[in-house]
């Protein structure tokens, strides 16, 4: 790996961040919701196969109690 002098990094660093297309207040909007939209129903899936777990380990452990 060749080795850069601090100002030149500083200069390729700036010229890489100048490529970057930065999104839109409504593409970063979209995507907050969309994320949040997504994790309520993993959250709902994820505590309906909790609950029916539960009910069958319960169920498991009334049999043998």
């Amino acid at each position: 790996m060749a080795r850069v002098s601090p100002g030149e990094f500083i200069r390729q660093v700036r010229a890489e961040t100048a490529k970057v297309v930065w999104p839109t207040g409504r593409e970063t909007m979209m995507t907050t919701v969309m994320v949040l939209i997504m994790t309520t129903v993993l959250a709902v899936f994820f505590f309906g196969l909790d609950s029916v777990f539960s009910s069958i380990v319960q169920a498991l452990l009334k049999l043998l109690g």
